[in-house]
């Protein structure tokens, strides 16, 4: 076992190659497989490219240039000391889709990278040819729903991270325990292994990823009364004109699947709603069959 986390731990290997890619003058570390319409894949927290492993085999199979990214602060991204609002991490991806040679990608986000593709919908619409939003709902629906007590409840743990320092200190304590809680508690039944547990504990304990992390729910608690976020929220209200499907675990007891269902009235283009059953917040590592089956269908739809 390491007793020093360091940012080789992401060079995990598989029928994918590993690069890295400048875009708005921070290097992103990107995992890149087969050839076709470009998908970009966004992890969320507290996770980082690997998370998106299955894909990186089905989408190639079905035709489709796959590429996922470590976000800002994470993995073996670049982790500067500011940056973690939406409006700027959605400039990133919509950067990478550039600097990897491409006008416009299929973009699917997992939870903060579902966030990030929503904003990158309504901020930079040419970028998104189409949206896969995952265990995440829209920033306008998550705001609203954060007034209820049911997800308010099921994101305390947002709250929590707000105070400096400390949850820090908490998620890579004893061996990065507290992270691997964390994927038990909003996962279903039957997942994480305890290797996947274990790559994700590993991960988290690069110095710097923990606090780049927290930095993302910081600005979306703060901001909500600052001038910044009240900006972003008028921005938000643009309706989105790229076909959207939304994948979201029956399970999920982190965004719960009812707030995430409100987010399809920010969408004028046509929308799908898909919920996979048995599965929690993770419905791509957890259920990976029917979330590519289901993924992959509606991509081949015209």
């Amino acid at each position: 076992m390491k007793t020093s986390r360091d940012e080789s731990l992401v060079q995990v290997a598989g029928p994918w190659t590993h690069r890295a890619v400048h875009a708005g003058g921070t290097r992103f570390h990107v995992v890149e497989a087969g050839s076709g319409p470009l998908v970009l894949l966004l992890h969320g927290f507290p996770q980082f490219w690997w998370t998106w492993r299955h894909q990186l085999e089905s989408l190639p199979k079905a035709g489709y240039r796959t590429v996922a990214v470590d976000l800002r602060g994470y993995g073996a991204s670049d982790k500067p000391p500011r940056g973690y609002d939406l409006p700027t991490l959605a400039g990133d991806a919509a950067g990478l889709v550039r600097a990897l040679g491409e006008t416009g990608a299929i973009v699917v986000g997992h939870d903060w990278g579902g966030l990030l593709a929503w904003t990158m919908s309504v901020l930079d619409p040419k970028v998104v040819r189409r949206l896969v939003a995952v265990s995440s709902a829209h920033p306008l629906r998550l705001r609203a729903a954060m007034r209820t007590f049911a997800q308010l409840r099921a994101s305390r743990h947002g709250l929590a991270f707000q105070v400096p320092i400390i949850p820090e200190r908490r998620l890579v304590a004893h061996d990065g325990r507290r992270v691997g809680r964390l994927l038990e508690r909003w996962s279903g039944p039957e997942w994480p292994s305890e290797e996947v547990a274990r790559t994700y504990r590993d991960v988290f304990q690069i110095p710097g990823t923990a606090h780049c992390a927290l930095e993302y729910h910081r600005w979306f608690a703060r901001s909500q009364l600052r001038p910044d976020g009240r900006r972003f929220a008028r921005q938000m209200r643009r309706p989105i004109e790229a076909p959207t499907l939304q994948l979201h675990g029956a399970l999920d007891t982190r965004i719960l699947p009812r707030t995430a269902h409100g987010s399809g009235r920010f969408v004028s283009a046509p929308y799908r709603w898909h919920l996979i059953e048995g599965a929690g917040h993770f419905p791509h590592e957890e259920r990976p069959a029917e979330f590519d089956a289901e993924l992959i269908s509606w991509l081949t739809d015209a």
